[in-house]
């Protein structure tokens, strides 16, 4: 039995690179149509393009599936709005939540700033609350979604100079 996504549109956060690169082309490759965010900035959060998140789109594509790239920053109500609202208009619906964007603020708690911290807490908790909660009225009015959250072993238990 092969599980299947035809029809079914996934927005997947931090798409950009490693897990969440690794969910939109194995989702994609099931039949849904992804749209793939990924704010593209550095590791210290500078820099910010498309140009991650349109690799993988370009990789969908390829082979044989539909996606697109979408550089909201996942904390950010008004451009996670603008990311929903653009999957709506192309395919009407939004499905699947995966929400997986991360940073890094490789500190101990001590050496860490409130606003690094701050910052930690807005994309990976807020982050993932933002989005879902946008795509929320659509699940309800369609009678179907689902939202996943990912972690990693660092999240779940702790790892020292990551606060």
């Amino acid at each position: 039995m092969t599980i299947r996504f035809d029809n079914r549109v996934a927005i997947v956060t931090g798409a950009g690179a490693g897990l969440g690169r690794s969910h939109a082309l194995g989702l994609a490759s099931r039949g849904a149509k992804v749209v793939v965010n990924d704010l593209g900035a550095s590791v210290d959060g500078s820099g910010a393009n498309d140009s991650a998140a349109e690799r993988v789109v370009e990789e969908i594509r390829s082979a044989g599936g539909e996606a697109m790239a979408h550089g909201a920053d996942v904390s950010n109500e008004e451009q996670v709005a603008d990311m929903v609202a653009r999957a709506k208009a192309q395919w009407g619906r939004v499905d699947i939540v995966v929400n997986n964007a991360g940073i890094l603020r490789d500190k101990s708690f001590a050496k860490m700033t409130m606003a690094d911290f701050r910052k930690v807490v807005d994309v990976h908790l807020i982050g993932s609350a933002t989005v879902t909660h946008a795509c929320w009225p659509l699940m309800r009015e369609q009678q179907y979604g689902r939202v996943v959250l990912t972690s990693s072993s660092s999240g779940l238990y702790g790892n020292f100079g990551q606060a």
